[in-house]
């Protein structure tokens, strides 16, 4: 019936046979089969396709909660008023995961940042362009920086009574992580066994293993010490406890979901006039509502 409807309207067609061999007539019947029933078949019964808000919900619960199986994310999905079955969602799993899953390392850090402490130095040229030393006691926990101390000439005694000094007298933190810094040497290490904590020591030349406590360095260079010419001890010591009280009580931290390391409270309404209150000298402002 083909050659016969194929001669009707091309006569010609037996000068195409020498191009064409019967394996090409066949494949191009196989085709045409396949799209036919294709087309005819279309939404005729099966399983519903799932939309795309549904699998890039799965795929966000499954990459933010590695732990949890498929019956665990049907659920969470039935609590979100999702109507799927369990087994599409073991179906999708097992495209997103192709190895066992895993806790992700800013969760297993976050897990065990209340069980140290950090500590480093940061050098400031005076106006004689002479180096005072600081030295930076961090709280991972809550990124609150504990004490900073300001010294031209520093020595292990006067580190280890700094940290002594930071620390309450029942510290929740048995670790202290610090770099290899030669004034961290024997009387260093007898007041950090005095105070009943354990040293986690950073390799040599590896300043990202103390990440955290550099990190608040460098926003202490960028929003004060990058801003001030120091003219001596006293008066470095001054500014920057004003900003330390600045970093702890107003400003927001991204790692804290834009919270205040002391927890300042946001206004629930947005009622009364709003007042800046100046600090660090001016460098930085408060901004808090008067009662209505």
């Amino acid at each position: 019936m083909f050659w016969v409807l194929l001669s009707r309207f091309w006569p010609e067609w037996r000068s195409a046979l020498a191009i064409v061999q019967p394996d090409t007539v066949l494949r191009w019947h196989r085709v045409g089969f396949r799209l036919y029933w294709r087309r005819i078949s279309k939404n005729r019964g099966g399983r519903p396709r799932v939309d795309r808000e549904c699998r890039n919900l799965i795929a966000r619960i499954a990459r933010e909660n590695p732990l949890w199986g498929a019956p665990r994310i049907h659920g969470e999905l039935l609590m979100l008023a999702v109507r799927i079955s369990e087994s599409t969602v073991s179906r999708y799993l097992k495209r997103l995961r192709t190895r066992p899953p895993s806790q992700t390392w800013r969760t297993f850090i976050h897990n065990h940042l209340h069980q140290s402490i950090a500590v480093d130095f940061m050098v400031v040229p005076t106006i004689r362009f002479s180096p005072l030393y600081v030295f930076v006691v961090l709280d991972h926990s809550r990124r609150r920086i504990l004490r900073i101390g300001v010294t031209a000439h520093p020595t292990a005694q006067w580190t280890a009574q700094q940290l002594t000094e930071a620390l309450p007298w029942e510290s929740h933190a048995p670790f202290i992580h610090r770099d290899q810094d030669a004034i961290f040497g024997r009387e260093f290490q007898r007041h950090v066994d005095a105070l009943e904590l354990q040293e986690v020591v950073s390799a040599r030349g590896s300043p990202w293993q103390n990440g955290y406590c550099e990190r608040v360095i460098g926003t202490i260079r960028r929003e004060c010490t990058d801003h001030v010419i120091a003219i001596n001890e006293d008066q470095l010591q001054r500014v920057i406890n004003a900003y330390v009280r600045n970093c702890n009580d107003t400003r927001t931290h991204l790692s804290l979901a834009k919270r205040t390391p002391d927890g300042r409270r946001a206004p629930t309404k947005r009622l009364g006039r709003v007042v800046a209150e100046t600090q660090v000298g001016g460098l930085h402002h408060r901004y808090d509502r008067l009662a209505a």
